[in-house]
């Protein structure tokens, strides 16, 4: 029988779809004036829908909404450890995670973002190993599973005593700069990760630059801008590849946002997921242009949240344009999608083209 802890964020990743980028701070309490719902709870509840193995675990939970009041009804025998108040904070993770571990767990599995790996960190260091469910917006840490259902394929894999674990990086990213369209990240720490092939994100690697880097990001933003229909909204998600379409045309660019262009100008910036679905109903013919993560491979649901399932959806997926440089793409497998709605999300399997260069295509498999 494996003792596992279970510590869930109940406020990561609430800043996604309304574009703040984060939850950090106070930045909660601006999400939720904008109508932000929680995420996490959902995601936690798929994964301890899907583990197999359930009669071979006992776990000690976070209570309320941080775990307690997720695992209830789920067939999994659990006690509640420690206490929170109405609103929680990282103190909170930071203090019943140190709990769990003094009380012999296993296994510590969270649900939250990079900021939750930190505090995961800062309490229980390498000495147990984690499972770290995708819960926040941007996720750029090689710490977490694709998705919760490969997180509970790690658990099952765990509790039959496959384990191999390595130790992976957590990214400090300072959320005030990104909010400023600004991307840092540093080394803050790592965590023992179990690994299973093809279960765990790599981290986030950012684009090379160089003469040839750049020449191939203007030939894919040539014929990008080449082949723009009149009177069809392009919406351009994150990254520096993207961000060439904008830069030839002269317009500026939300680095790490959607921006709206019509007829090659912009026409709305940095929007989250109600601007952008209130742009839509103006138009009959829309796009999505957007890049993979690089290192990752994901085209939705790491860092452009604001392209949620009902986004998606309105605008389907023969409208999707997907760019990356060569050298990106040379190194993915696969595209992936994590967009928070796992039935959603095997709609969107299948080949898809990969434009690569000016004039140049290769198809991919997106997979979830």
């Amino acid at each position: 029988m494996k003792r596992i802890g279970l510590i869930v964020n109940p406020i990561a990743g609430m800043g996604g779809s309304v574009g703040l980028k984060g939850t950090d701070g106070d930045s909660y309490k601006t999400a939720v004036k904008m109508g932000a719902k929680p995420v996490t709870p959902q995601r936690v509840s798929v994964l301890l829908s899907q583990i197999k193995n359930k009669g071979n675990l006992s776990m000690l939970v976070a209570p309320g909404k941080m775990g307690a009041d997720i695992i209830k009804g789920k067939g999994i025998n659990f006690e509640i450890i420690g206490e929170i108040g109405e609103t929680t904070s990282a103190d909170d993770t930071k203090r019943i995670a140190k709990q769990m571990l003094n009380n012999g767990i296993d296994l510590l599995i969270f649900c939250g973002g990079d900021g939750t790996a930190r505090d995961i960190y800062d309490s229980i260091g390498l000495e147990i190993p984690v499972v770290a469910v995708p819960g926040g917006v941007k996720m750029y840490s090689s710490v977490f599973s694709f998705n919760p259902k490969a997180a509970a394929q790690i658990i099952d894999g765990f509790l039959e005593d496959f384990i191999e674990t390595e130790d992976r990086e957590i990214l400090d990213i300072d959320e005030e700069l990104y909010r400023d369209n600004v991307l840092k990240t540093t080394l803050y720490g790592y965590l023992k990760v179990l690994i299973f092939k093809n279960l765990i994100q790599a981290g986030k690697i950012g684009s090379e630059s160089g003469r040839t880097i750049e020449e191939n990001k203007q030939g894919i933003a040539q014929w990008i801008i080449e082949d723009m229909k009149e009177d069809t909204l392009y919406l351009l998600g994150p990254g520096t590849t993207v961000k060439t379409i904008t830069d030839i045309l002269k317009l500026p660019k939300t680095l790490l946002g959607v921006d709206a262009m019509d007829n090659k100008k912009l026409i709305g910036r940095d929007l989250n997921e109600k601007s952008i679905l209130e742009i839509l109903i103006e138009f009959n013919d829309y796009k999505i242009i957007i890049s993979p993560l690089g290192g990752q491979g994901f085209i939705f649901g790491r860092g452009n949240k604001q392209f949620t399932p009902e986004v998606i959806k309105r605008i389907g997926k023969k409208n999707l344009i997907i760019i990356s440089t060569a050298d990106k793409i040379r190194n993915l497998d696969c595209l992936r999608v994590d967009t928070g709605d796992s039935d959603f999300d095997l709609q969107l399997k299948g080949l898809v083209k990969v434009i690569i260069g000016y004039k140049e295509q290769l198809v991919m498999p997106v997979e979830c």
